[in-house]
Order: C-alpha cells, then structure tokens, then sequence
C-alpha cells in the first residue's frame, strides 16, 4: 500500500474490528458512518458543521453530478472538494443504482446503461468507462466500480447474470481506473453482488479478488429485504471477502442495522436516512426515533435526546424544534439535521471504544435493547 491509501486493524472483537484507513486527504475512523451529499452538500448542513459531528468522509453522488452541474464543469472549477468546500475524504458511488432507480427509459446492455435524465429527458449513457471518468473528473478519493444493483427479490438465474455483467463491468472499472494519473491519488473498490444468494456471492467475491481493489462493498442489500434477510446474508458475506481490507456495506442504514452488521464485520457505512429524517421531522435517539411534528412535543421543555452531546441537545428544547418544524421553518430542519447526523457519529464513536476495550456485545445489547423500546 502507498500513502494514496492503507488499512490497518487495530481491535478485533468477533467479526467485528476497529481500524483507521489513511489516504491523502485524512484519516477515516472505522466503523465509519459517511453522511451523503449527493449534489454537493449534506442538505442543511454546512461542511464545516458536519466534520464537527464527527465524520471524517462524506460521500457524493456520480449520477447526480453529471447531470447537475455536470462532471466536466465540476473539474474546470477544480473538482468537488474544492466546489464545495470539504477538504477530506469524499466517496463516490457509480451512478449504477441512481440511474436503475430514478431515470425513465433504462435499457441495459454489456456496453452499459442507456438512460434518459429525471431533470429534462435528456439522454446518456453510463459505462464503466464513463462511471470512471466521471468520478475522476468529480476528484474522488474512493471510487466505486460501475455495477448493477440486482432487484429484489430475484429468481437465481436473474441475480446471477445481473452479478456476471457486474463482475465484468468491475474489470472494465479496474483497467479504466489504472489507465489515469488518478490513480496515483485514489483508491478504487469493488462491489460484492448476488442478491440472496451464498454461492453467488462466493462467485462474487472471488471475481473481485482475483481483479484486485483497495476495498470491497457489499452491494445488492437495504433494497427492501427486511433485517432479518439482511443479517442472514451479513453472516457469511463479510467474510468472503479479503481480510486486509476494508468492508463497506452500501445504503445502510437504520442505528440498530449498522449495529448488527459492525457486529458481522463491516467497516463502512452510508444512508441517506438521518438528513432525510431530520428534513421530515424525525429525529433519532437512544430510546428509538420520535416525531417532532407530534403535538405531545408541544410543551416538553427536555432536549431531544438527554444523552447526546451534541450542540442542539445542549441548546434547544423538543418543543421549540416541535414548533420550527410545525412552522414549516428551515431552521428545523437544520437543527434537526444536524442532530441526527450527531447521533450516528457519536454511535460510531461508541462501537469502535466497545471494540477497542473488548465489550462490543454488551455495547450492541444495550443500544438494541433501549434503542427498541417502545416509548
């Protein structure tokens, strides 16, 4: 490994371990939670607002970004950390599944994916090439290989051709990548696939290995399987891939799912749902997720969590957040933001010292068991 990127372990528990990734720009603290900015920004939160939460990488979206402000301005204007104002780490996903997602008119081939805009029709192609360009022309630190999120649920013969394509479309990102001097200062993970399916993702896994990447993804779930499906699949599929680098489960997830799958040996973790909550006036604690919009809120003068730390629990109270979210206020949903992202961070914080002091399970029986509580 090069200073461009490392792993290393530092605690082991179980599955479960504690380790810092070194690249060029910082350090990344694991088990890492990366707030999403898809266009740019963590909606409602300054950069400087969300280091100070305790991230230490934020990810970006590549299909978002090409189309608005596009990729090519992105990088005459110096590239997206310098566009928006983040000086660490940034991952960027492919665009695969935003564009399997949210575009009209997807047509799929072994070229690639044709689709057309969600803003204005227009029309585009995204390859594994394109994917990699993009993502070098955005400056991203963590690259992620160009794959097809298989839908759920899948018959066994639909998720292995969809997890075949995407292990080729993974060597087409890997002879890209290593074609640029991006290279030199990036690093480039592979994506795991194969739905439900062990032995597609044995097949996986050793596709991926055989290439070669800095770290490995776990793709293909928090797609609508349930945590119970999803934990089954977390039993084995950490594990199949290389020991000495990190694991990131994409879009995941809930406090209590990132739990269980630290638990199962993940590293990384991304999920749109804490800034999307706090936008939508739920707001995450320790005794589970409350709703601010509730009216039992109206005149309760408590913070929104008695044991976060964060700023806005030591500030305001449930019933002045109650009142700017009733209100339709954008501080609300600021404040809200900003909590909730806190919360995930101090999570984190709290699962790599139960890592390090060797109490993991005791740590992840006592947060599920508060965090489920009915209140």
């Amino acid at each position: 490994m090069t200073d461009r990127f490392s792993f290393s372990v530092h605690a082991r528990e179980g599955r479960a371990r504690t380790g810092t990734i070194r690249m060029l720009r910082g350090e990344i603290r694991t088990p890492a939670f990366m707030p999403v900015g898809t266009a740019a920004t963590v909606k409602a939160m300054k950069p400087t607002d969300v280091r100070a939460t305790g991230a230490d990488i934020i990810l970006g979206n590549t299909y978002h970004l090409m189309l608005r402000p596009g990729d090519e301005r992105m990088a005459r204007l110096g590239g997206l950390h310098r566009f928006m104002g983040w000086d660490r780490p940034i991952l960027t996903d492919s665009g695969g599944y935003q564009v399997m997602s949210l575009s009209d008119l997807t047509k799929v081939t072994e070229e690639g994916v044709r689709f057309a805009s969600h803003l204005d029709g227009s029309r585009h192609l995204l390859t594994p090439e394109r994917s990699m360009e993009i993502q070098r022309n955005l400056g991203s630190d963590i690259v992620m290989a160009f794959d097809e999120c298989t839908a759920f649920p899948a018959p066994h013969a639909v998720a292995a051709k969809s997890m075949e394509m995407s292990m080729r479309w993974a060597k087409r990102s890997r002879d890209a990548f290593d074609g640029h001097a991006h290279a030199g200062r990036a690093a480039l993970f592979g994506i795991q696939q194969g739905s439900m399916f062990e032995d597609l993702r044995r097949t996986s896994s050793g596709a991926l290995t055989e290439i070669g990447f800095d770290g490995y993804a776990i793709g293909g779930l928090a797609v609508g399987e349930g945590q119970a499906q999803m934990f089954e699949v977390l039993d084995y599929a950490p594990g199949l891939l290389p020991e000495d680098r990190p694991r990131y489960l994409m879009g995941v997830g809930k406090p209590d799912d990132i739990v269980g799958a630290v638990q199962r040996g993940v590293d990384m973790f991304d999920c749109v749902l804490p800034t999307r909550s706090g936008r939508n006036g739920q707001a995450f604690t320790h005794d589970g997720p409350i709703n601010l919009r509730n009216a039992r809120f109206a005149e309760d003068t408590g913070p929104l969590d008695p044991d976060c730390s964060c700023p806005v629990c030591a500030t305001w109270s449930r019933a002045y957040i109650h009142h700017l979210v009733r209100s339709g206020e954008i501080l609300g949903a600021m404040l809200m933001t900003q909590h909730n992202l806190s919360f995930y961070q101090q999570l984190m914080a709290g699962l790599r010292q139960a890592i390090a002091e060797g109490r993991l399970e005791a740590f992840a029986r006592a947060f599920v068991s508060r965090y489920r509580r009915e209140t």
